[in-house]
């Protein structure tokens, strides 16, 4: 372990997490994000058109939330105490996924105020927003221009945090296995409601659903809800929340082939003109569908998710007896600390760092 006291150590990691906080404010100005993202965020609707321009625009936010200065303090005194006494400088490879935009930010961020050389394998559907971020970041502190680097193929690296498919984690893992590595797979969420809820959680709930389409680890793709549960208050407020969406061409197109298999194969379903809901024991649901489960005991749904916890990435309930649960709402809104996978990326940079 890096144990040395705190007057020992250099100062790379509190200069880096000043950069990122300096970073966060530009982030905060709604200004300065339209100035230098508007063009990119057009560019990349362009080549993905499930980037939508509000989606980025989200992400970007939620991202200023993410660095804001109060969150960037309790971050260092966090790890203040195991920081390396050296600069540990190794080159991490990440290959991210695409899945909504900027979901290679939180590597990014990791690698770098770790000490570390971040080398980028973005996916293809989510390549333009990070390299401007990345060259905002320069600007406020130059000597990250030789730490950044973007790439088609990772090459000459001393670890590597790789996300995918569970197909292409088992590509990962024949190749990368050797490294010390971080190595994702599909992750799914899931929300257990009581009857119980507020309106406003209700549409907290409604959020972590349809935000970036459904299409995040972290979006809630399955409901457990009690027997005889009244579901037409939650789908009236589904329905509202989730009108941004509603006339997006290929959501519509993936919500229609679904009524249409459903009505051919005259399996039941529920619609909330945005989403179908429909009945299942799987967690992880086609674009447009939320599934549901029914439950007698809520102390039987707790160990079912305690059992399953590594397919779950994020759990929203208001009742404590759900373990690891978090409120409605927060889906979307993660936090420093909100590692995927809850792996601690931080402390396995340092540890992989110190493996001769």
């Amino acid at each position: 372990m890096w144990g040395v006291s705190h007057k020992d150590k250099q100062p790379m990691f509190i200069n880096n997490i000043q950069a990122f906080k300096q970073l966060g404010q530009h982030l905060a100005d709604p200004q300065w994000v339209g100035e230098v993202f508007s063009e990119v965020i057009e560019r990349q609707y362009r080549e993905n058109s499930w980037f939508t321009p509000e989606f980025c625009r989200r992400a970007l936010s939620g991202i200023g939330q993410m660095l804001e200065p109060e969150a960037l303090d309790a971050y260092y005194v966090k790890y203040q105490d195991i920081v390396p006494a050296e600069d540990p400088r190794r080159t991490v490879a990440v290959i991210s996924a695409g899945n909504i935009p900027l979901a290679a930010f939180h590597d990014f961020f990791c690698v770098l105020v770790a000490g570390n050389d971040y080398q980028g394998k973005l996916s293809s559907q989510d390549k333009r927003l990070l390299p401007v971020l990345a060259d905002e970041l320069i600007r406020i502190e130059p000597r990250f221009a030789e730490r950044i680097s973007f790439v088609e193929k990772v090459s000459n690296f001393d670890s590597i945090i790789a996300t995918g498919s569970d197909n292409s984690a088992r590509y990962f893992e024949y190749y990368f296995s050797k490294y010390p590595h971080i190595l994702r797979k599909n992750r799914n969420s899931v929300a257990v409601l009581t009857g119980e809820e507020s309106d406003d959680e209700l549409r907290a709930l409604a959020d972590d659903i349809y935000l970036y389409f459904g299409l995040g680890c972290r979006s809630v793709s399955k409901l457990f809800v009690p027997k005889d549960y009244d579901f037409v208050p939650f789908l009236r407020i589904l329905t509202q929340q989730s009108q941004s969406i509603a006339q997006h061409h290929q959501f519509n197109n993936n919500l229609e082939y679904q009524k249409a298999v459903h009505l051919m194969n005259k399996l039941y379903y529920m619609d909330a003109g945005t989403f179908l809901l429909v009945e299942s024991q799987n967690y992880a649901s086609p674009i447009g569908m939320v599934y549901y489960e029914y439950y007698d005991d809520l102390e039987a749904v707790n160990r079912r998710l305690t059992d399953d916890r590594e397919l779950l990435q994020y759990i929203a309930c208001r009742d404590p007896r759900i373990a690891h649960a978090e409120p409605f709402g927060h889906a979307q809104s993660p936090t420093l600390t909100d590692y995927p996978d809850g792996i601690d990326t931080l402390q396995f940079l340092w540890d992989a760092a110190a493996i001769k």
